[in-house]
């Protein structure tokens, strides 16, 4: 059986019907706490591939630091995203926590038995770093 196809989409995309996903995809939130409505946009949720809540506490504290020095919000997000050295720890977390390697093993199986798979979060990726495109690489570089 051939691979499953992965991609990466935001929630507001798929709520404004702008996600261009292949029938079939099944959507997966990669968030650590989902808001209520998040989960009527993905068809199930992996908090162990979100961000770890201090990661996720640094750098609102950081972006808030900055907007209050003027950036706009996506400037103030990626700012702060170097400013916590936020890419790096997350790969850590992910290389580190067993929790985020059980879920990352099972989502790479997954795609290995066909199913296709959508990463799913709340960032708009063109216009900030996201953990979602961490995670995909991840995925993409396996075996």
């Amino acid at each position: 059986m051939a691979d499953g196809t992965l991609a990466d989409t935001y929630v507001a995309a798929i709520q404004h019907d702008l996600a261009d996903l292949p029938a079939g995809t099944t959507r997966v939130g990669v968030v650590r706490k989902p808001a209520p409505w998040f989960h009527a946009a993905v068809d199930e949720n992996v908090p162990e591939l979100g961000p770890p809540g201090d990661l996720l506490e640094e750098i609102r504290t950081a972006e808030d630091d900055l907007k209050i020095q003027g950036l706009c919000d996506e400037g103030a997000h990626n700012a702060a995203w170097d400013q916590v050295d936020f890419g790096e720890r997350y790969r850590e977390h992910l290389e580190e926590s067993p929790e985020a390697k059980a879920a990352l093993e099972e989502l790479a199986a997954r795609l290995e038995d066909g199913e296709s798979l959508a990463l799913v979060c709340y960032e708009n990726t063109e216009k900030k770093r996201c953990h979602r495109t961490i995670l995909r690489e991840r995925l993409e570089e396996r075996p």
